[in-house]
């Protein structure tokens, strides 16, 4: 979807939130509706203007980058160019990203919105952009797959160079180097890497342990291409894995495989989840599985729709998410296997193709 096609499902959605204009700083949120890379500032949605506000920094880059926008220059503090911003567009309702503004933010918008003549009622609105961020156009998609191609590089690469001895942050560096060195920008999250018991936390952080044979090893890794990202997880072992790792990791991988399968448009996300979490359920590891069994992926790591009990997201076409059931035993350790999925033709079609 192109940024005009952007601007008009904005603008059709004003009479809904009864707004006759948005302004927006969520970073994400400028990029999307922009292409400006990396900018600093805010865009003002009128019914007939999109005005990129910013300084100097980005005033010709803005104009590169992004020709549909006006442009207005900023300097100083927001009480001194504000009013000159909002003068003579008659703007009786400014919607505001109520979601990801701060209370000090909205504070000083309200404080210097008084003083004006005719000053504007702010309106809070939440997730309006991020809506339409949900469903993935070609072009998205085929990024979020690079992303995809890249990180399922680095996970083959990992099977070439984990060995006993080697520390968690140690493998961390070398697959965060190898993937800068492999086409990713930036990475979109913090790698993890959890070995033994350390991977019966979803959420560990790399530490000093060193890595042994035979206990779980759990990487969870992105790779970020043209501002999209992916988000891929594998759990390794080296050597002969014991009984509990052989039973766990089959019960992981039935879940993730029967979900994608299954997994289809017009459910909603906590349908979704329930086809993993029934088998983990089955199979006596439900108090283990206790996160959500995806989110949606794009220019955040964690994005809508949401993939989990309770959640009423209807999953859609051009939707790209995760997949990635586990189960976390206290003192011996974890097992999560995630891929990264959309919604096409009516059915699934996987991303990511790293050897699971």
């Amino acid at each position: 979807m192109q940024i005009q096609a952007r601007l008009s499902w904005l603008r059709r959605q004003f009479s809904d939130h009864k707004i006759d204009a948005f302004i927006i700083s969520q970073p994400e949120n400028l990029y999307y509706l922009s292409g400006c890379e990396g900018l600093e500032g805010y865009l003002l949605i009128t019914e007939d203007q999109a005005i990129m506000v910013t300084d100097s920094r980005y005033i010709e880059q803005a104009q590169r980058q992004s020709p549909d926008y006006a442009r207005f220059r900023i300097s100083g503090k927001m009480r001194e160019w504000l009013p000159k911003l909002l003068e003579d567009r008659h703007i009786k309702s400014l919607g505001f990203e109520s979601g990801f503004i701060t209370m000090a933010f909205f504070e000083q918008l309200s404080t210097i919105l008084k003083d004006l003549p005719a000053w504007p009622t702010l309106v809070p609105v939440n997730d309006l952009v991020e809506n339409l961020r949900m469903v993935k156009d070609a072009e998205e998609i085929s990024v979020i797959e690079k992303a995809c191609h890249i990180t399922d590089a680095v996970l083959a690469h990992i099977e070439n160079i984990l060995e006993p001895g080697l520390t968690e942050k140690q493998l961390a560096w070398e697959i965060e180097k190898y993937m800068r060195e492999h086409g990713s920008q930036t990475v979109p999250f913090e790698l993890i890497v959890a070995a033994g018991p350390n991977s019966a936390l979803p959420h560990a952080r790399p530490s000093d342990r060193v890595i042994q044979a035979g206990e779980p090893v759990v990487v969870d890794i992105g790779s970020r291409y043209n501002f999209y990202g992916s988000d891929l997880t594998r759990t390794f072992c080296i050597g002969q894995p014991d009984d509990t790792f052989k039973k766990v990791y089959d019960v992981v991988l039935k879940a993730q495989l029967t979900a994608i399968d299954k997994i289809r448009p017009g459910m909603n996300g906590e349908e979704a989840d329930s086809l993993a979490r029934r088998i983990v359920s089955e199979a006596g590891f439900g108090e283990s599985f206790g996160h959500g069994l995806g989110h949606g992926i794009g220019l955040v790591t964690h994005e809508k729709p949401r993939i989990s009990v309770n959640s009423t997201d209807i999953l859609a076409e051009g939707m790209v998410f995760t997949v990635e059931p586990g189960i976390y035993i206290s003192g011996w350790g974890g097992v999560r296997i995630e891929d990264d999925i959309v919604i096409e033709n009516g059915k699934i079609r996987v991303l990511s193709s790293a050897r699971k």
